[in-house]
């Protein structure tokens, strides 16, 4: 389908395509696709499939003779999806109400979009109907804050200059790392067989004032924080120091970024 987005929508999502998938996310890809066990002829569903880098490498698995469906609530981001690769059947719409019927895919995949929702609970259960029997859904979320690197530090940057709410902003993609409050909320919708296996990935920026700056500029907005621009170059020219550990020989950021993959299956 086409999707209808604003100029701006857009140039947020491509944004976040050049630089946040690059840098975090195109590498969890095939390891959240090897958790859910996609096969040739698999019907695959994404779900907060931002600008697409899991449902491609799904494509990419399920083969010819497969079908994969991306869903996310961003406009933006499926415009970019779909420029990317138009036969994936890309959705808007929410993951509490998955517009898809019973048991239609084989496997059922999220990363980093489960820490969001609304109703973290409603959109396993519509994970777990939407999945045939026998189906297996593969989750990522990312580790606790106290155990990843470079965030804390920027995290109390920020509490220092910008203040608690802009922190906050920064602390909640991390809010699921506990692994057994993990495994209480995908039992108790329902699934079995489920586990969380850590596993360490690695954040390549090109510099701290890229990662620095991508976050103020374009995550905090999106959670609602909007920091003016005096207060945004007083948070840059104080990031190399606060976060020059992670600089590398070559001048790029690079640290440690674990995340934890969920998975279950539906009897």
């Amino acid at each position: 389908m086409k999707i209808a987005a604003t100029a701006e929508q857009v140039a947020a999502a491509q944004a976040y395509q050049d630089l946040h998938v690059p840098a975090l996310f195109r590498q969890w890809a095939s390891r959240v696709a090897d958790a859910a066990g996609i096969q040739p002829g698999h019907r695959v569903l994404d779900v907060a499939c931002g600008t697409g880098v899991l449902a491609r490498e799904a494509a990419r698995r399920a083969g010819d003779g497969g079908r994969v469906s991306g869903i996310d609530a961003g406009a933006g981001m499926l415009a970019v999806a779909e420029r990317l690769d138009p036969v994936i059947d890309w959705r808007e719409g929410m993951a509490e109400s998955l517009p898809f019927d019973a048991d239609s895919f084989d496997a059922v995949v999220s990363q980093f979009g489960l820490m969001f929702f609304q109703d973290r609970s409603a959109a396993i259960r519509e994970m777990k109907r939407v999945l045939r029997n026998g189906g297996r859904v593969a989750v990522a979320v990312w580790e606790s804050l106290e155990n990843s690197e470079a965030y804390p530090a920027e995290v109390a940057l920020l509490e220092r200059l910008a203040g608690k709410r802009a922190a906050d902003a920064l602390r909640a993609p991390f809010v699921l790392g506990d692994r057994a409050e993990l495994v209480t909320l995908f039992e108790d919708a329902g699934l079995v067989s489920v586990e969380v296996v850590t596993h360490h990935g690695r954040a390549r920026f090109p510099s701290i004032r890229t990662m620095v700056e991508a976050d103020l500029r374009g995550w905090l907005p999106v959670m609602g924080v909007d920091l003016n621009e005096e207060l945004i170059e007083a948070i840059l020219v104080e990031a190399d120091a606060a976060l020059g550990e992670f600089v590398t020989a070559e001048g790029t950021a690079e640290f440690d970024s674990p995340a934890h993959i969920v998975t279950g299956t539906k009897s």
